[in-house]
């Protein structure tokens, strides 16, 4: 009988385990634990974290101050003053102002006459360094040097240049029969004077930009204009200027705005009388009015005004160049 038993027993199928209950749930493993956690966040936070600082520091110098100074625009502040709420009556009074539309002329006078030789001249000496010329490492380095050169020594050496009394460009028009011209006090020969401090100091800039453009332009395009007969300045015309648009137009825009913003050139080469553009505010741009409305005389508010008003007009330049950008991806290829 006890054989039997054993043997019965140990052929019986293990005992079903007790039924659970209907609330409790599976243990699950955590390979992981906290490690695996902390790696998860690691993967998640790490780049915010990288890119925080600049968000960081575009809020406090850039976004704080573009929005107090919106603020400060629909005030009447001045320097060590309370504020004073008075809406857009800061932009009405630079719309009737004789001061502002004068500094608004000459600061599209003065870019017009400064950025368009200023391109043009880069063109070329872009066109003739892109090819095979000996040297052409040194005179790559040398048209940047005018770009290094500093504002306020630039400036000074063309103040003597230009002037009226002992100037060398007087005694030049002197040798060829010309009477002396006042560069100082004379609206056209002023702003043609810090036009060409502004087209000095910029065009090898832009002219390295070209150039490495015009590198980017396929030689197969240039080899076959050569079988077609065409010369270099139709290649030039018909190649070239159409591959690297989109860079001459980049050029434009930027060039236009660093006019927009000029500042440090015609405050110099006023001396004394710099910051008001000279006697008769011939050469004041926008910049300068801005400066001696908020500094000058303590209009913090409509200086502020002044200040959106150019940010304004370069957001409208910027949107011009997204549409003309926009334009020539969509238009079609003949």
């Amino acid at each position: 009988m006890a054989t039997s038993v054993r043997a019965e027993r140990a052929g019986s199928p293990p005992p079903a385990a007790p039924p659970s209950s209907p609330g409790s749930r599976p243990r699950r493993s955590n390979p992981g634990g906290l490690r695996s956690t902390l790696y998860r966040w690691d993967i998640k936070a790490i780049p915010y974290v990288f890119i925080a600082p600049f968000f960081l520091t575009f809020a406090a110098f850039g976004l704080f101050p573009l929005l107090y100074t919106g603020w400060l625009s629909l005030n009447r502040v001045e320097l060590g003053g309370d504020p004073t709420w008075k809406g857009l009556e800061n932009y009405t009074d630079l719309a009737t102002s004789e001061f502002f539309w004068n500094a608004l002329l000459n600061t599209f006078t003065i870019g017009v006459i400064s950025t368009v030789p200023q391109l043009l001249m880069a063109l070329g000496l872009a066109h003739l360094l892109n090819y095979k010329l000996r040297g052409r490492g040194f005179f790559r380095v040398a048209i940047l040097a005018p770009y290094a050169t500093s504002i306020a020594a630039a400036t000074l050496v063309f103040a003597q240049l230009f002037n009226t009394d002992y100037g060398m460009i007087n005694s030049m028009l002197g040798w060829i029969g010309f009477d002396p011209v006042d560069w100082e006090s004379s609206k056209w020969p002023a702003q043609i004077a810090i036009s060409v401090i502004v087209t000095w100091r910029w065009t090898g800039y832009n002219a390295l930009i070209y150039l490495a453009a015009m590198q980017a332009v396929p030689q197969d395009l240039y080899e076959a204009a050569s079988l077609d007969g065409a010369s270099r300045w139709r290649q030039f015309i018909s190649v070239t200027i159409p591959s690297i648009r989109p860079t001459i137009l980049f050029t434009i825009i930027v060039s236009t705005i660093g006019a927009t913003q000029l500042f440090g050139e015609p405050m110099l080469y006023g001396g004394s009388l710099g910051i008001s553009g000279g006697s008769g505010n011939q050469f004041q741009t926008l910049s300068l009015l801005m400066y001696e409305k908020g500094w000058m005389t303590g209009a913090l508010g409509q200086a502020s005004a002044i200040a959106w008003v150019m940010l304004l007009m370069l957001l409208l330049i910027g949107g011009v160049q997204a549409l003309v950008s926009r334009r020539d991806r969509t238009k079609p290829r003949g």
